[in-house]
């Protein structure tokens, strides 16, 4: 038994200077202090020596357990202190070394001119007022003097929710919210999140819009078109100039398309503007007769006008972009160039 116990002690020292790990180490002390080790095999082993011989084969087993557990327990100490500080020099941060700076956000393009645009109108005297994004069909179309069996209704075209409820489909709905809480004299702007089922290069199935309205007494056409012309002269450039085009909006009479002077060419004609000299960037007309009865206003006394630009078409034209997905898919490369 002696034998055997001093060989179990030799062996368990020379396996501890062969240990680097305690993965290893956990391994060798299985060896000898697991359920099949060597030395509960000694412990087993017991019952079969003489009756008169096992106390003191047993206090040399325990002796031996006892010396083989401190001395796995040192050297598992002595390895979780190596391991951590192979751990702090692996993580050591020179911090003479040169700062790695991240790179700075910027403001998306659409935000950029969301913002430009409501600091020019509200240079004008308009307020701001963002209706919600989940509309009623009378806020959407009804009052809008968009009848029932109009094509804008049609699955294809407008996001239904359910019930009387769906995505809106133009902020105008937020003009008519407005015009019913507030009488004349009326001076909006409603921007905000917009949704359509369409989608290609120049299309995204949701949208930013921006429309304005203006109501009070001797409103006219002139004064849609000199307010025009200021938003084009302060968005884009001193040169820019605007064209109203006979058009057809339900909920405006007269209704116009209006162009601005191609910033490419000058008005001259090119690949951007088709050869024409214009493009297309809003639409507006006065005020139907029907919405503002709609909206308890009396159309003899008052008249409006109101218009309506898309924020992603803007900013395409101001910034050069010719796919509208590029202001969607967040880009890095992209963003950037838009950093102040």
């Amino acid at each position: 038994m002696k034998e055997k116990i001093e060989r179990i002690r030799r062996e368990i020292g020379e396996g501890m200077q062969g240990v680097t790990t305690r993965k290893q180490l956990f391994e060798l002390k299985m060896q000898y202090l697991g359920k099949t080790g060597a030395i509960s095999a000694l412990s087993k082993g017991m019952r079969d020596l003489p009756p008169e011989e096992r106390p003191a084969a047993g206090k040399l087993v325990g002796d031996v357990r006892a010396w083989a557990e401190e001395q796995f327990a040192a050297r598992e100490e002595e390895l979780k202190k190596e391991e951590l500080a192979a751990r702090y020099a692996s993580e050591k941060i020179d911090v003479t070394m040169p700062a790695h700076l991240a790179g700075g956000g910027s403001v998306h393009p659409v935000s950029l001119v969301k913002q430009e645009l409501v600091d020019i109108f509200a240079g004008m005297g308009f307020d701001v007022f963002e209706g919600p994004e989940i509309e009623q069909d009378y806020y959407n179309f009804q009052a809008l003097n968009i009848p029932a069996d109009h094509p804008a209704r049609d699955m294809q075209d407008t996001f239904f929710i359910g019930g009387d409820f769906l995505l809106r489909w133009q902020t105008s709905s937020g003009q008519i919210r407005v015009m019913e809480s507030k009488k004349p004299p009326i001076k909006v702007l409603s921007p905000g999140r917009v949704y359509r089922s369409d989608s290609d290069a120049t299309h995204s199935p949701m949208f930013h819009q921006m429309e304005g309205l203006v109501v009070d007494k001797g409103i006219t056409l002139n004064d849609l078109k000199g307010m025009l012309d200021e938003f084009a002269r302060r968005m884009f450039s001193s040169e820019t100039k605007t064209r109203l085009r006979p058009s057809y909006f339900p909920f405006t009479e007269p209704s116009v398309e209006v162009d601005l002077s191609c910033r490419n060419c000058g008005g001259k004609g090119c690949r951007v503007c088709k050869g024409t000299g214009w493009i297309e960037v809003l639409g507006a007309g006065m005020v139907n007769r029907r919405v503002l009865e709609n909206c308890g206003i009396d159309p003899d006394v008052y008249t409006g006008f109101a218009f309506g630009m898309g924020l992603e078409r803007i900013a395409m034209i101001k910034y050069g972009i010719n796919d509208i997905r590029l202001l969607f898919e967040n880009d890095v490369r992209f963003l950037k160039q838009f950093r102040d």
